[in-house]
């Protein structure tokens, strides 16, 4: 009989309390600041910032000390022999998950190396501690059947994340596995040493209870040091309820705990990219199924706890029919895992920017605007070949898949952080980027429909810069072409069909069958529509091509570079860009209402040969300045932040300039943004033959392209000549009122001011012959 039945039952009752009461104390300082400065980093992604990553260990420090602490208090003062364990295993447990939180130091950037060092640390610790306290010695008469059962549970509950979830790269892969094996093999003394101490002080379903919420506060403390910030919110929803099925267990023999956590912890830290969960994606991408597939195995694990205790009353199970139930459970899995999730490796590419890139000058001095395209177009191309040649043979001499670009002279590398090592180290190389590759889910959000009516007159927005007195005066944008690199369009749209340019290479859908345009957020229908829409854009006369680079709100250097390249020499679907290119065909004005920050692979400089090639070849580029306002220095991602690119922020029906429009200088002390335009309830075309209002530089941007396209419709002369069109564009803009706190220069917040489409156009007819 427990000790501890000696103790009078008021005084049981008592302890008992107060170790429940501690245990959800446990949990609630835990699960809380993990929570609130995930939100709060996550927000600063949004917003253009970084969080250090020491907060991570902070904050792991900081839990540490409100969760081991009063546990440290409850193992020495409790009169209560199983909460006098508790007391000591949640202090071992806090502190094992404070020791792990320390691997977040690792930048997100070397997600393989994290993993890696996770299961160093945790197996180190493992070790460090089995040789303190010894070897843990299971009863061999229940230890192989058991097992099987344990792993039976296990891979049970992994059936969630093998549906909603999807692998990183082999090595990735392999050294998630690994953390996982580890972590659990750390987990086992004190999860099995909480178990057996409740399980002998009660039996039954209020053993197996107690058992089950003792151990679920020390795995509680334990997986908070697990995973990168979004991915341990998900370990915290669905390995605290993995104790239930190992209690009820415990009840039955000597469970493996390695055997029945591994799969567990295997699912968040596998089939889950972290840098999929940021909200900046939206609310049902890579977090919204991560969580589903972590409640999802909480709840069956809760069931298997069930499970085991009404079906398994006696052991009389045999080990090869525990095994039995172990393999049609995986292979349950394999089936999930083939049919309804998304089987096959996702992992993360790299991005090769070669040291030599095209030499251009001289081409912007080619009187003839078709013959300038068609220059760049070759000179690139060339270059290209020729530099990537020996990195090319040497690629296929490793087996290593690869898509060479020609824009930015560079090339994509299905490879991980050991070629990334020996890439780097070429000297025909200048740098190496990440290049992030999206996983698939299991379904996409779908895209905005509009809820409001479609115009009648001409909005706020167009008239604000006199669009509409252009079209009655001069032109409506005929014989311009403006292409955009965004989400899509949806090109059965009544403000959009009319217009689409045709022919097989006015569309590109990158990633999927579409060969029609389509548009699967909205986005992209809503920028085109403002720039060249019938009712709601500045040029409705003007004719459109589009391409696909933002799937789900998050690029990467090849997928931006594959949709500016279809917009120099566009091409048929399935085409080769290097050689099928029609440069004859590329649209006069770009809109680009994205940028290319960090998490998606970009530095600061390494999409401006891209940009400069566009100026070179009299293509008008526009850009959107960011929503990071109103912090001054907030224009720092490619494109925006080169001075090749016209740079657009936003205003509001008073020409206030937005709270959210980002400022400069840029980090190479450039003034920025160069002009304004509506950004703030702008009306416009979304999928389904609906319109709404969006805000954004998003929404500032098609405007700009669109004046562009008015300027070069009225005046043909001007077509190509970016640096006369941007003097006029700034010339002729009208004061805007800056908001926020003043930056390096007025101009910083405000630019030139906002564009004013009539006297742009007027200015841009009056230019004389040449």
């Amino acid at each position: 009989m427990d000790p501890g039945f000696s103790i009078s039952r008021r005084a049981r009752g008592w302890a008992l309390a107060l170790t429940i009461l501690l245990g959800l104390w446990t949990v609630a300082v835990v699960v809380l600041p993990n929570a609130v400065v995930w939100l709060i980093g996550d927000t600063l992604v949004i917003e253009g910032l970084t969080m250090p990553r020491v907060v991570w260990v902070l904050v792991a420090l900081f839990t540490f000390l409100l969760a081991g602490v009063p546990a440290l208090l409850l193992a020495q003062l409790s009169p209560v022999p199983f909460a006098r364990t508790a007391g000591r295993q949640w202090l071992l447990a806090a502190g094992f998950g404070a020791l792990l939180g320390v691997a977040r130091l690792i930048p997100t950037t070397f997600h393989e190396l994290y993993l890696a060092v996770l299961a160093a640390l945790a197996a180190i610790a493992a070790a460090v501690h089995m040789s303190i306290k010894g070897r843990l010695e299971p009863r061999a008469d229940r230890d192989r059947w058991m097992f099987w059962l344990s792993l039976a549970a296990g891979l049970l509950l992994l059936l969630p994340w093998l549906w909603v979830g999807a692998l990183g790269g082999a090595l990735e892969s392999v050294l998630a596995l690994l953390a996982a094996l580890a972590v659990s093999w750390l987990a086992t003394r004190p999860v099995l040493a909480l178990t057996a101490r409740a399980a002998t002080a009660h039996n039954g379903w209020a053993g197996a209870a107690l058992a089950g919420l003792l151990a679920g506060v020390g795995l509680t403390s334990l997986a908070a040091g697990v995973g990168e910030p979004a991915v341990q919110l998900m370990a915290l929803l669905c390995v605290p309820p993995a104790a239930f099925a190992l209690a009820a267990l415990r009840h039955k023999g000597e469970p493996s705990v390695v055997a029945l956590l591994t799969p567990v912890l295997f699912g968040p830290l596998a089939l889950v990219d972290p840098d999929e969960t940021s909200l900046i994606l939206g609310l049902r991408d890579g977090l919204f199924w991560g969580g589903v597939g972590a409640a999802a195995s909480g709840v069956l694990a809760l069931l298997a706890a069930i499970a085991v205790l009404v079906a398994f009353r006696r052991a009389r199970w045999r080990t090869w029919l525990s095994a039995a139930l172990a393999a049609v459970i995986a292979v349950i899995g394999a089936v999930v895992y083939v049919t309804l999730g998304q089987p096959g490796l996702s992992g993360e590419r790299l991005f090769v920017v070669m040291r030599e890139q095209a030499d251009l000058s001289g081409v912007a001095a080619i009187p003839n605007h078709a013959e300038r395209v068609r220059q760049t177009y070759e000179r690139l191309v060339a270059t290209a070949e020729r530099s990537q040649a020996s990195l090319r043979a040497a690629l296929r001499s490793r087996g290593l898949s690869y898509t060479p670009f020609y824009l930015v002279n560079g090339i994509e590398v299905d490879a991980g952080p050991v070629a990334r090592e020996w890439l780097a180290g070429r000297t025909d190389v200048a740098h190496v980027l990440l290049n992030p590759h999206l996983r698939p889910l299991p379904a996409t959000e779908s895209p905005m429909h509009g809820t409001a009516a479609a115009p009648t007159s001409p909005p706020w927005n167009l008239t604000l810069i006199k669009a509409d007195q252009v079209w009655a005066r001069y032109s409506t944008g005929k014989g311009i072409v403006v292409g955009s690199s965004d989400s899509g369009v949806d090109g059965t749209h009544p403000a959009l069909r009319a217009n689409f340019r045709g022919g097989d290479d006015s569309w590109l859908d990158p990633y999927g069958p579409d060969r029609t345009p389509t548009d699967g957020n909205g986005h992209g229908t809503h920028t085109m529509a403002t720039a060249v829409g019938a009712g709601v854009g500045v040029a409705p006369g003007a004719q459109w091509m589009a391409c696909e680079n933002l799937p789900r709100n998050l690029g990467s250097m090849a997928n931006y570079l594959t949709c500016l390249q279809f917009m120099l020499a566009p091409y048929p679907a399935g085409a080769d860009p290097w050689h099928a290119g029609r440069p004859d065909r590329a649209p006069q004005v770009l809109t680009n209402s994205w940028g290319c920050p960090t998490v998606e692979g970009c530095d600061l400089y390494s999409m401006r040969p891209a940009i400069d090639a566009f100026a070179a070849a009299g293509i008008f580029f526009v850009a959107a300045a960011g929503n990071t306002g109103p912090r001054c220095r907030s224009i720092t991602d490619p494109p925006a932040n080169y001075a090749a690119t016209l740079t657009v922020g936003a205003v509001d029906r008073n020409a206030h300039v937005a709270e959210f429009s980002s400022r400069g200088p840029t980090p190479d002390g450039l003034t920025k943004p160069d002009v304004l335009a509506p950004g703030e309830d702008v009306l416009s075309a979304l999928p389904g033959g609906g319109y709404d209002y969006l805000s954004g530089t998003s929404m500032a941007t098609p405007h700009v392209a669109g004046v562009v396209a008015l300027m070069w419709s009225a005046n043909p002369a001007l077509i190509g000549d970016v640096a006369r069109t941007r003097a006029i564009l700034a010339e002729t803009a009208t004061p805007a009122t800056p908001t926020g706190k003043a930056c390096a220069t007025p101009a910083d917040t405000t630019g030139a001011g906002l564009v004013d489409a009539l006297a742009a156009v007027q200015a841009a007819v009056a230019l004389p012959a040449h």
